[in-house]
């Protein structure tokens, strides 16, 4: 199984299905790294923790984060199941920017980006990160511009996870352009 494999693996574990492997995430979506090891090699993941390291030190978007002992793993955002990441509300940049895909427009321009089964919305801080976000599904990806200056001055909250990603819980339509 590649790194990519295994990262994948972990994504679905640590954000949607710890189920899958019978751990425990705790309230603030950590679970012991010595437990996680052990069962994802019971499960035929094989897996050590210089080779967990590797995976997490590499993610191309920093999906995941190591206690400061390193003992324990959790995933940034993204998740589907409820976690409380202690995020405190944060000012954000006056623009930031959603990669999507281009069957998603309608709504989109309709309803505005929704969280759907997720905590949040999820938004970049550049063009760049929102078109490699939009491109997973679509190569020829849409990027909304969001007006989170006017957001925020409006009252809507942001939050900024530790990898980066800026955080809100919707983003109504008359605060995009294309």
């Amino acid at each position: 199984m590649t790194d990519k494999d295994l990262s994948k693996f972990l994504s679905l574990v640590l954000r949607h299905k710890p189920q899958v492997l019978g751990i425990e995430l705790d309230t603030n979506g950590w679970t012991e790294v010595s437990i996680l090891l052990e069962k994802m090699n019971r499960h035929g993941k094989q897996i050590d923790m210089p080779r967990l390291e590797k995976i997490v030190a590499e993610s191309d978007k920093q999906r995941y984060a190591f206690n400061a002992d390193k003992t324990q793993i959790r995933a940034n955002q993204g998740h589907s199941i409820s976690i409380d990441l202690g995020l405190q509300a944060t000012e954000p940049p006056a623009i930031l920017y959603h990669g999507t895909s281009r069957a998603f427009e309608a709504s989109i321009l309709e309803k505005g980006l929704i969280k759907g089964s997720r905590h949040h919305v999820h938004l970049s801080k550049d063009i760049e990160t929102a078109r490699r976000v939009g491109e997973r599904r679509d190569k020829q990806a849409l990027i909304f511009q969001v007006d989170t200056q006017k957001m925020h001055t409006e009252g809507y909250l942001f939050y900024v996870s530790e990898n980066g990603v800026w955080l809100t819980d919707h983003v109504p339509p008359q605060f995009l352009s294309k």
